[in-house]
């Protein structure tokens, strides 16, 4: 395997702990300036990833896409971070040493110079010119500190967005039954019998007693009610979505150093004895 498929493995594995559980994904590849191998590599800690974790390759195993270091997830995540454009000076990897306690420091040794994957996709391979520059830059600043000049950090706070899903909602139709009254009007048919007094002599033929005969037939009739039903649609209704505006306010701790100048007072002043 080449130096450089060697990297991109390394850039492509997700960093797991002692106990199996998943840190995170390698984000930047870390090398010794003197030697070009490996030392560090970082994963995504920071809020809305702008703070990167350095996690040592030192006693790691690598297998497949996967990094396996001798840490627990809590103990790596409280590791010293720094922003993740920023080259890993001597003083930081001293700190870093310190924290994980492998051990020596790097005192002597030129730093650490980053490999980022950004840099690895756009060019197939790492990025040498973009490592000297780290490398320039670095022996820059050493030669600044021999002339007495210190350099003060402060943390920034980048905040943006992401989406997330806070509900769904869905149209469902179901039946409900009531009861309902209508007055109908109906009517009806009633026997009516009107009687009529007659004073008429009678002949020989009528006499007194019962006779049934097949005189006239009243058929009465009256209305009742008959409900039917049919199916008619009353409303529609329908859901959408639209967009909001609102502010929310976030709040997270920052560092910041400060640089103070201890010594005699009388050399601060200017004075000399």
């Amino acid at each position: 395997m080449t130096t450089n498929e060697r990297f991109d493995t390394i850039l492509d594995s997700t960093v797991i702990d002692q106990d199996g559980d998943k840190i995170g994904k390698v984000g930047q590849l870390f090398l010794d300036d003197q030697t070009g191998e490996p030392t560090w590599v970082t994963v995504s800690t920071g809020l809305f990833g702008t703070k990167e974790t350095f996690v040592p390759l030192q006693g790691a195993s690598i297998a497949g896409d996967e990094i396996r270091v001798p840490y627990e997830k809590g103990f790596v995540k409280d590791a010293p971070n720094v922003d993740v454009d920023e080259h890993l000076s001597t003083v930081q990897e001293d700190e870093l040493y310190r924290y994980y306690n492998l051990g020596g420091t790097t005192t002597g040794y030129a730093g650490t110079e980053r490999t980022a994957g950004t840099d690895r996709a756009a060019a197939g391979h790492v990025d040498e010119g973009r490592t000297a520059e780290y490398a320039d830059r670095d022996r820059a600043a050493r030669t600044d500190a021999a002339d007495g000049s210190v350099v003060a950090h402060e943390e920034r706070l980048n905040v943006g967005t992401e989406q997330r899903e806070t509900g769904k909602v869905r149209l469902r139709k179901y039946v409900v039954t009531e009861t309902q009254s209508v007055e109908v009007p109906v009517q009806r048919e009633e026997l009516r019998v009107e009687r009529e007094p007659i004073n008429e002599r009678v002949t020989g033929d009528d006499v007194i007693g019962e006779d049934v005969s097949d005189g006239e037939t009243i058929t009465l009739h009256e209305e009742v009610p008959v409900v039917s039903k049919e199916t008619v649609a009353t409303e529609r209704v329908s859901v959408g979505k639209e967009t909001v505006q609102d502010t929310e306010t976030v709040q997270a701790e920052v560092a910041k150093e400060q640089v103070e100048v201890e010594g005699d007072e009388s050399l601060r002043n200017g004075q000399h004895r």
